[in-house]
């Protein structure tokens, strides 16, 4: 897929005030500095789109970007970061959980995994909230070029092994680096087959 056009539409803390219309939705989450707005600048090719903060968790809001006028992609906030209050995790909790539970144009959610560490409970309680709620997802194993290719291995591994004690089948999953772009074709080439099943419907 040839990234033509991405623009910035909106942000909000309200599903109800998401963007009108049909068009399929892909949206992005992942702990604190799991490396989320990097990936959506190198998936777009575009430096700037997806702000990068050097305070984790920064990301308060749901956030679309149209792109190729055909789809959206969809920022959405980071879970689990440790510093904010117990208000404020409710509220991130909420906005998460109204967009992924209310938006039937969600069309796939990438579930991003920082592959420098083993298994951590937060994504895989995570993981199992969606799967005990239906919801079509994929793994993306963010910053690979961060270690040797025995041990990116070796952790990739240490999770699919971990979801096949709780799943008879594995979700797809992608490994990705925004440094040396690794990943973007599968990913970008993955919503392109959805979207041509979609269209063909």
């Amino acid at each position: 897929m040839d990234i033509k056009s991405a623009e910035f539409i909106i942000s909000n803390t309200d599903v109800n005030k998401c963007p009108q219309g049909n068009l399929p939705e892909y949206a992005f989450i992942g702990r604190s500095n799991v490396g989320k707005s990097s990936l959506i600048n190198m998936l777009t090719e575009r430096k700037g789109l997806a702000i990068t903060s050097a305070t984790p968790g920064k990301t308060l809001l749901i956030n679309h970007f149209l792109i190729n006028k055909s789809w959206y992609l969809v920022d959405l906030p980071g879970y689990g970061y440790a510093k904010r209050g117990q208000k404020g995790k409710e509220q991130i909790k909420r906005i998460i959980e109204s967009y992924i539970m209310q938006r039937p144009q969600m069309t796939n959610l990438f579930v991003l995994v920082d592959s420098r560490h083993e298994p951590q409970r937060i994504d895989m309680d995570f993981i199992t909230w969606l799967g005990e709620h239906g919801i079509p997802f994929s793994i993306v194993f963010t910053k690979a070029d961060k270690l040797t290719n025995s041990k990116l291995n070796s952790n990739v591994q240490a999770y699919l092994k971990q979801l096949q004690e709780f799943w008879e089948e594995l979700p797809p999953y992608f490994i990705t680096s925004s440094e040396t772009r690794k990943g973007r074709e599968e990913i970008l080439q993955y919503i392109e087959s959805i979207n041509k099943e979609l269209n063909q419907n």
